[in-house]
């Protein structure tokens, strides 16, 4: 087993409950780990064999795109995605965080994490 991390990636993007942040948006940073096998890979050298980390980041970027209400049903897109397209991923762990919420205070972020396993 073995993890890939892709963190730190930054999107603007459309959520909320209140109707002028889905009108102006906001930025996002949204960080993800994911447990797969990478035994095949790590001695074919084929990213066949491994989770595509390019892959994943385009996952995010196009359910980031989507408005919510909520960052929970952001993240549970995220994960149903990647479990759906990617059989080699057997756990995964989603963080999307927004930054400098609107919630009445000097706020640096807010954020929601979500794991969820394979299901077999």
């Amino acid at each position: 087993m073995g993890i890939i991390k892709v963190e730190n990636i930054r999107v603007f993007a459309h959520h909320g409950c209140l109707a002028e942040e889905t009108k102006i948006g906001s930025d996002y940073r949204v960080d993800l780990e994911v447990k797969a096998d990478l035994q095949t890979s790590a001695k074919t050298d084929k990213l066949s064999d491994t989770v595509d980390y390019v892959f994943l980041n385009r996952i995010i970027r196009e359910e980031m795109k989507k408005p919510s209400h909520l960052l929970e049903t952001v993240a549970k897109r995220i994960l149903l995605r990647i479990f759906n397209e990617d059989a080699l991923v057997k756990k995964a762990t989603v963080c999307v965080s927004k930054l400098n919420p609107p919630i009445g205070g000097d706020v640096e972020m807010v954020t929601i994490k979500m794991t969820e396993k394979r299901k077999n």
